[in-house]
């Protein structure tokens, strides 16, 4: 009787992976939890600190540090960091090492407004809480209500995505007769731009007057630019 011999290394090396598989699976599954490393997508931005992540990812049992990865609930953890008002998405995790990785988006505020009850507008026109952490530089609004929130958001995105207005415009007010006012930065003067309408040909015939003022050294002269009717633009003196 002829020895299979081949049949018997395939044996043997597939018993081999079988039981390596068992061992690194069990001691996988005894390993504890050695740290917990955060990473946020903006660094420039923390709203929310680590602190407050490590405290959002503690459970019943204790601190997340030291417990064994096999009780890690990776999915309620990541539930409990995303229900932060200021987090948009957050993704967590374990490797092989022992590490509890969260990876962090936070919301991006557009603009912040002022009222009985302070907040942002974050890019998704949605209101965002302020942060005691952090203040972030975007334009101050004034005189709006809840409902003017998505007018507001498509007029600070347009100046937003504009590279001149926005190092320009560091405030919007609505006031009582609907009428929307923009306030630019080290100028003495307010711009009257109406109804948030024609946004591109009101703003680009504020352009022009700004480029020729600017030429004409006469900027500080005026107290009020008015953009709101077609095809001019109206301006009153000091």
């Amino acid at each position: 009787m002829r020895i299979n011999w081949n049949y018997i290394k395939l044996s043997g090396l597939l018993l081999l992976t079988v039981l390596l598989y068992a061992f690194a699976s069990h001691r996988n599954s005894t390993r504890t939890v050695a740290k917990v490393a955060i990473q946020f997508e903006d660094e420039s931005t923390p709203f929310v600190t680590r602190n407050t992540v490590d405290k959002l990812l503690i459970q019943s049992e204790g601190n997340v540090t030291g417990m064994p990865k096999e009780k890690l609930a990776l999915n309620e953890m990541e539930s409990r960091v995303k229900s932060h008002p200021i987090v948009k998405n957050a993704d967590v995790y374990v490797t092989v090492a022992g590490t509890v990785g969260v990876a962090i988006e936070q919301r991006k505020p557009i603009a912040r407004v002022y009222g009985n009850t302070s907040f942002y507008i974050d890019q998704e026109g949605e209101e965002m809480p302020l942060s005691e952490n952090f203040s972030a530089r975007v334009p101050i609004v004034n005189g709006i209500t809840k409902k003017d929130i998505p007018t507001i958001t498509q007029l600070i995105l347009y100046i937003k995505n504009d590279d001149f207005l926005n190092k320009h415009i560091i405030g919007v007010n609505k006031q009582k007769d609907n009428q929307y006012v923009l306030i630019p930065r080290k100028l003495n003067y307010k711009i009257v731009l109406g109804e948030v309408t024609s946004l591109e040909h009101k703003l680009n015939n504020y352009k022009a007057f700004y480029q020729k003022a600017t030429k004409d050294k006469t900027l500080s002269v005026y107290k009020l630019i008015n953009l709101k009717y077609a095809n001019q633009v109206v301006c009153k003196k000091v």
